[in-house]
């Protein structure tokens, strides 16, 4: 029987054992672009996540939180809980129902498993944002590519390791959104992850309608074309909410 080697790398939020090396080299020649807040010019906070690594952060009411798609097409996976009662967190079934269509675009309201609206995608620099593909794990990896994936971790790793630093557990994953990720829905209902429509600097934007634990994965996933076969850094920027901003708004 082989055997797994697992090390410890340090993140910006911490350190995270894991089978596949955090901050891992992207190609030579890879054109990066970190660009800026897509909205709000206040920062109170400014984070990049290396290739492979996880991020959390608690994004207060009325904040806003831009990710850079730094390097392009690379897949930002998210979740995000009530900072206060983390039994409320994302839910993709009501963030759609209550929108009515299968895409998050600019103006969607990301909304809690109580119907209650946690975020808002304020600015969006892509035609559609994805959360129905879900998140890779080591598991997953294994069924779609074979065993010899089996060393790789994968989002679900990465979600594990920061949620726990929360008090949070494998109970509290649930489905999530895939930032820069391109999953498209045929008309015959058929989806796929299929080359990303995004580019080095591209950005999105979500405002915090309540005080939100944001919780990323930047996806390591070097099998499918979600990270273009070459994970690359994100940055994560909070600027401080508009005085005149009204949180809690339904779009």
């Amino acid at each position: 029987m082989s055997t797994i080697t697992t090390k410890t790398f340090s993140t910006p939020s911490g350190d995270v054992i894991s089978t596949v090396p955090v901050g891992a080299i992207y190609a030579p020649g890879t054109v990066l672009d970190e660009s800026g807040p897509l909205v709000g010019t206040v920062i109170v906070s400014d984070d990049i996540v290396a290739p492979l690594a996880p991020w959390s952060l608690i994004v207060k009411a009325g904040e806003v939180l831009t990710i850079v798609d730094v390097g392009g097409n690379q897949s930002a996976d998210c979740l995000m809980y009530n900072a206060h009662d983390t039994a409320e967190r994302y839910s993709v079934p009501d963030t759609l129902a209550w929108q009515g269509n299968a895409y998050v675009r600019e103006g969607t309201v990301l909304r809690s498993n109580l119907g209650h609206p946690l975020m808002t995608v304020v600015g969006n620099e892509i035609d559609r944002q994805d959360t129905i593909g879900g998140a890779c794990s080591k598991e997953s990896n294994t069924l779609r590519y074979g065993q010899h994936t089996e060393y790789q971790h994968g989002c679900r790793e990465n979600f594990l390791a920061e949620a726990s630093r929360h008090g949070l557990g494998a109970r509290d994953l649930v489905s999530n959104l895939n930032w820069f990720m391109n999953v498209p829905v045929e008309a015959d209902g058929a989806l796929g992850i299929v080359d990303g429509m995004s580019a080095p600097g591209k950005r999105v934007a979500i405002r915090a309608e309540m005080d939100v634990l944001v919780i990323v994965s930047n996806c390591p996933q070097m099998n499918n074309p979600c990270n273009d076969f070459n994970p690359t850094p994100l940055r994560m920027i909070v600027t401080a909410a508009p005085t005149s901003t009204t949180t809690g708004t339904d779009l």
